[in-house]
């Protein structure tokens, strides 16, 4: 008799509760319906003029890309949704809101409120109810760089020690398929899996899912393709970048003002760092900053230290808080630079790592960033074994250029700022 697995979540109950029609069936008519019916009683829906149907509508939109993006972000690595929920369900309805201004269209405040506050109460309720189902957990074939692979909080790894599952249900296996170690015991155990609807992944695509960072030492004719960033989004993103820098200069130039004075009042020296670097497609630019570090002193072995003296007083702040990459949304608006993308370095710098770090050029395929994916996972990097890492975090952000790292980059890059996480 056939042995029968069975995947985890996969009895038709828990597809349901885990899953969109439960959130569309139970989640959106609450959000919608009883804040209504807490303000206004059932009289809301024996009366729909426009207003009230334009506040029913912005809700249920809102509550649908909220929906749609946080499972998206969930996706990633390291993407903690808890802290996501709050500033996604704003920005939504702040949307919604400025969509119904610039329209003129009249809505009901009180109602878009509840709805707003509903929202936040229905996802993070889902959220702190449902983290033990989202916590993957995943059968470990014990050969080959598998037997390497380290858990996280959101993946939870277990390693047989036969081929079989012994009636425990997993979201997939893990092995090295590539390992000679594989004998035809386990390999009929994986077609078996297979033909059962349980996921067999080869161990590259865990380990890039777990840390976030593409192997470059091993990559292979297909995983070029699969680096060709979208160039739809390309273009949407650089209309994107655009009219955000355009819009936050006026916004931020008084701050820039007060800090070039503070940086000519604290050291001598221009308030205006300017140095060439390498930029899109390999044309080097020059980007602005401000200058964070004195002007009498130079030298390579500094980068070495994390307390680097040529850092100036003024500098340890803005560089904490990233003020002093304030300047470059000059570059942005000439389309040297995007708001998220790879940091780009310097000309000196990416010589000596053309040479030293295989690769190294394939990062300039899309338009280096103001922040970026290595700059909120990994932090600073001067060295070459640094820089590997980074550019394994670089490759990981090509491979899934999209809206939605984007997204979640720029959320990381509130708690930098915030936090000085990073910072040198």
């Amino acid at each position: 008799m056939t042995e029968h697995y069975q995947r985890r979540h996969s009895k038709w109950y828990e597809k349901l509760l885990l899953g969109i029609p439960f959130q569309l069936v139970v989640g959106l008519p609450l959000v919608v319906f009883l804040p209504s019916l807490e303000r206004w009683g059932w009289e809301f829906w024996n009366y729909m003029p426009d207003v009230r149907r334009n506040t029913i509508a912005a809700i249920i939109l809102a509550f649908l890309g909220i929906l749609f993006t946080l499972r998206r972000l969930a996706r990633f690595p390291g993407a903690q949704v808890a802290a996501y929920i709050t500033p996604t369900v704003s920005i939504y309805f702040l949307v919604m809101i400025a969509v119904l201004f610039f329209t003129r269209e009249g809505y009901t405040r009180q109602v878009m409120l509840s709805g707003y506050l509903a929202c936040l109460a229905w996802f993070f309720a889902g959220y702190f109810i449902g983290k033990r189902f989202r916590c993957l957990k995943l059968a470990v074939v014990p050969y080959g760089e598998a037997l390497n692979l380290k858990g996280t909080r959101q993946v939870e790894l277990r390693c047989l020690m036969e081929p079989q599952l012994d009636s425990v249900r997993f979201d997939g296996i893990v092995a090295d398929l590539r390992s000679d170690e594989l004998g035809p015991r386990w390999e009929k155990f994986l077609a078996k899996c297979t033909l059962n609807r349980i996921p067999v992944y080869h161990i590259k695509q865990i380990k890039e899912s777990i840390t976030g960072r593409v192997r470059i030492d091993h990559l292979s004719e297909n995983e070029f393709g699969s680096l060709l960033p979208s160039p739809f989004y390309g273009g949407f993103k650089r209309l994107v970048d655009f009219m955000v820098a355009l819009a936050l200069l006026p916004v931020l130039a008084p701050v820039m003002l007060v800090t070039a004075v503070w940086i000519r009042l604290d050291s001598p020296g221009p308030a205006i760092f300017v140095q060439k670097r390498m930029g899109y497609r390999g044309v080097p630019f020059n980007v602005y900053k401000f200058r964070s570090m004195r002007c009498d002193m130079k030298g390579k072995g500094y980068t070495q230290s994390d307390d680097d003296p040529r850092i100036t007083r003024a500098g340890r702040i803005i560089r904490k808080y990233r003020i002093d990459e304030l300047p470059q949304l000059f570059n942005v608006l000439k389309g040297e630079m995007s708001f998220i993308g790879p940091r780009p370095e310097s000309m000196e710098l990416s010589e000596w790592y053309e040479e030293a770090v295989p690769f190294f050029s394939y990062r300039h395929i899309v338009r280096p960033g103001i922040s970026g994916w290595a700059q909120v996972e990994q932090g600073y990097a001067a060295e070459v074994d640094g820089m590997t890492t980074k550019l394994q975090y670089d490759f990981y952000y090509i491979k899934h250029f999209s809206l939605w790292i984007d997204l979640l980059i720029l959320f990381k890059t509130v708690r930098t700022v915030l936090t000085g996480f990073g910072a040198r």
